[in-house]
């Protein structure tokens, strides 16, 4: 098999072999890895470096460490570190004696922190000295019988002083399975509040090997890993899939522009796993010296946009793609190996049995996919945009910690009574040769002068004109008004300005889909995985009064943004005037 295909069989290949032996999970599989590669680097950092021996005897201390402290199978230990080798040695050696690690947002602070701790219930914490001041934080309203632990890089010590505590002698546990739980890596599904997701031995071997076997991975290559450790691309993905397959993996603590090219040549990379919006910002970087000068053989990820695709691989001579779409708790996913900018991937013939995918219409009105008359859900025609669901079977849906939650993700009776689907939450299109685009979230898809509205689409027209650096769209409540306006955060340089941007929107957009609000800031926030807090946005309004940021609306009847002051506000607000 040749092409794009024998991608495809490589994964297929590398997976084939999971399941046989119920008790052969990563951390086992690692280990025995360590064996045969001994001193290899597996590990890399500016702070330490850990070979495969290193990496096996420093998850031997923490598997022993668990036994300990009675950490039996299925507990929960709670872990709040930066990026740095040391993480992964520490869940590679708890989850190996049957312990589950969730793995906390660094970024989270306050009572966000302290719901990702109660979310999961953990008897044990373990805090990165790093942080440790933003664990002080929150620690007096926790649970006293919690025992709280700080890793400084010489092990785990009491964060409380007192004497280790162990047990002397070690009790024996048997070894965790596949069908085990592992990890709990914390997402935000399509709405609330951040969600533990279930992951588990399983599902850990079938990401390595997988992605081991689509990349080619061989020992000499070395994966350039600026993506948070406590996220599944970041953590495990990026991770797992390099030390299965013989390489070595740079753990950097974050995403540097500036530093990115001097980086991946100081380090001799030949593998980069990205985030779409890392490649946006480093096309949009000054030249680098360095930025042709790499080994990268290619690079894999997920959320690289059709008009950053071309300008990222031309430019950096980038030799290979991999686009990619899943969701930590999913149950499919989807690749493209093929190279074409903008797709997400597609399901070859030859596996379409293997991932019963469909894309169904969706009301966003009622926030569901629509039925038609005979209360079934109605599958969209080619090009037509609709929520991608997939076939719930064999291992199924492992997940949240919250069974509500989990059950919110099930679509039922949806083509035949009783059948179950997993909901995505994702707006998609396919095309005639069967590849899918993403075109939305389910819940940041808002709806304005009766049509859908596209956040994604509104942005990537705002940044492709002149003077604008960055753009989050969302959509927000107006008195008097069905569905809700678009607006728009922009972060604008010298060459910004406000007539030529409605110019370049009247040629990219319906006006329905042209923001109604706009907001020029300084810089926009992000999440761990650089997403805009779009949330935080919307839930802050347009008011000026409580804004400090220049805030317009777009005045059809000026053919202007016009300045939104207090007065105009109230006016709006009143239903005085509408928009």
């Amino acid at each position: 098999m040749s092409g794009p295909n024998a991608a495809w069989q490589r994964a297929l290949e590398a997976t084939a072999a999971i399941g046989r032996n119920p008790l052969d999970t990563l951390p086992a599989v690692l280990a025995a890895t360590a064996e045969a590669r001994g001193d290899a680097a597996a590990l890399l950092s500016d702070r330490e470096r850990l070979s495969y021996r290193d990496l096996a005897c420093r998850a031997d201390r923490y598997a022993r460490w668990a036994l300990r402290h009675g950490v039996v199978r299925g507990e929960v230990v709670w872990l709040l570190m930066a990026n740095r080798p040391e993480y992964v040695a520490l869940w590679l050696g708890i989850t190996r004696v049957g312990g589950v690690v969730a793995l906390a947002n660094t970024h989270l602070v306050g009572d966000s922190l302290l719901h990702s701790l109660t979310l999961v219930a953990p008897r044990h914490v373990i805090v990165g000295a790093e942080l440790a001041g933003a664990f002080a934080a929150i620690r007096p309203r926790l649970d006293p019988a919690i025992r709280c632990w700080i890793e400084g890089g010489d092990g785990l010590v009491p964060l409380d002083g007192a004497a280790d505590g162990g047990a002397d002698a070690l009790a024996p546990a048997p070894p965790p399975s596949l069908a085990d739980t592992a990890l709990l890596i914390y997402t935000s599904g399509t709405t609330g509040p951040p969600k533990a997701a279930r992951v588990s031995h399983f599902r850990l071997m079938q990401w390595s090997h997988w992605f081991a076997g689509l990349m080619a991975v061989r020992p000499d290559d070395r994966m350039y890993n600026c993506l948070p450790l406590y996220h599944s691309v970041g953590g495990v993905v990026a991770t797992g899939a390099t030390l299965v397959g013989g390489g070595a993996v740079v753990v950097r603590e974050r995403f540097s522009a500036r530093r990115f090219w001097s980086e991946v040549a100081e380090w001799e990379c030949t593998l980069f796993q990205y985030i779409g919006e890392l490649c946006r910002y480093l096309v949009q970087s000054p030249p680098h010296p360095l930025e042709t000068a790499h080994r990268l053989r290619l690079c894999c990820g997920n959320g690289l946009r059709a008009e950053v695709w071309e300008p990222f691989r031309e430019r950096f001579r980038i030799p290979q793609i991999i686009e990619f779409y899943a969701a930590t708790e999913g149950t499919f996913s989807l690749y493209n190996c093929d190279g074409t900018p903008g797709s997400i991937g597609r399901i070859p013939p030859f596996l379409a049995h293997r991932f019963p995918v469909a894309l169904v219409r969706f009301d966003s009105e009622a926030g569901e996919p629509l039925r038609g008359a005979d209360g079934f859900c109605v599958r969209c025609a080619e090009g037509e945009t609709g929520e991608a669901i997939a076939r719930l079977e064999g291992r199924g849906f492992e997940g949240y910690t919250d069974a509500a939650a989990s059950e919110r993700k099930i679509l039922r009776s949806v083509f035949a009574a009783g059948d179950a689907w997993y909901r995505t939450g994702d707006l998609m299109r396919r095309d005639a040769r069967g590849n899918f685009y993403f075109v939305d979230r389910v819940g940041d898809t808002y709806r304005w002068k009766g049509e859908n509205v596209s956040t994604l689409e509104v942005a990537a027209a705002l940044e492709a004109c002149p003077g604008v650096g960055d753009a989050a769209v969302y959509g927000v409540a107006v008195p008097h008004h069905d569905g809700r306006a678009g607006m728009a955060a922009i972060v604008a340089d010298a060459a910004f300005d406000l007539g030529r941007l409605r110019r370049h929107l009247a040629a990219r957009l319906p006006a329905y889909a042209w923001p109604m609000f706009l907001r020029l800031c300084d810089g926009i926030e992000l999440t761990g995985t650089f997403k805009p807090q779009k949330h935080r946005l919307a839930q802050q309004g347009y008011d000026p009064r409580q804004i400090a940021d220049r805030l317009y609306v777009n005045d059809a009847a000026a053919g202007a943004f016009v300045p939104l002051d207090a007065a105009l506000y109230e006016a709006i607000q009143s239903g005085r005037r509408r928009l």
